[in-house]
């Protein structure tokens, strides 16, 4: 069954590819209880009191992917790389919007490990860091920032990344563990 549907989201990005909106429009209901969680996950670390809420990230992200209807999908893992990139985007402009004019700022984590607890909560200057940590990772390697914006922002489980990012759980682990050694130095850890 999981096979069919993600052969059908599959068919559908490749049709809402080459223009077809009605494919985009049957996409949507496959895909927004998965979009849903996803979102939850980004925000489970975010600060009390975040303006955000797990239905308008998924919907901010889902106009911003709109927007991407010539982008050559691959298939459903692609696609749920792009929809965690976005969020995390959305959630990093929303931190910039917010420390706008402020300076100084809040609680810093003791180490990287205290980031990733999920009851941590981020702060918006804690976000822009890991951000920043992160587009350089980017540079060294897109896969491992891929992995870490899945597992530290989505809250995936390592199957559920090596599921998404198809890749095998082995490489997932791996790329995790590196990653976050990588912004554990970049955040000074």
């Amino acid at each position: 069954m999981a096979s069919l549907v993600t052969g059908e989201i599959t068919e559908l990005l490749e049709r809402w590819s080459s223009g077809d909106d009605e494919a985009l429009n049957r996409l949507t209901p496959l895909v927004y209880d998965e979009l849903r969680r996803l979102a939850a996950g980004f925000l489970r670390g975010e600060r009390i009191g975040h303006t955000l809420q797990a239905t308008a990230l998924v919907h901010e992200a889902y106009l911003k992917l709109a927007g991407f209807r010539n982008l050559p999908w691959k298939n459903r893992s692609h696609f749920i790389g792009v929809v965690v990139t976005e969020m995390r985007r959305i959630l990093v402009d929303h931190a910039r919007r917010h420390c706008a004019g402020k300076r100084g700022g809040g609680a810093r984590a003791d180490c990287i490990e205290d980031l990733v607890l999920a009851s941590r909560e981020l702060s918006p200057l804690d976000l822009l860091a890991i951000d920043e940590a992160l587009n350089k990772l980017a540079v060294i390697s897109k896969q491992q920032c891929r992995i870490f914006d899945a597992r530290f922002f989505g809250g995936l489980t390592i199957e559920e990344a090596a599921d998404y990012l198809d890749l095998s759980e082995a490489t997932v682990e791996r790329g995790y563990r590196a990653a976050k050694a990588f912004v554990g130095r970049e955040l000074g850890y």
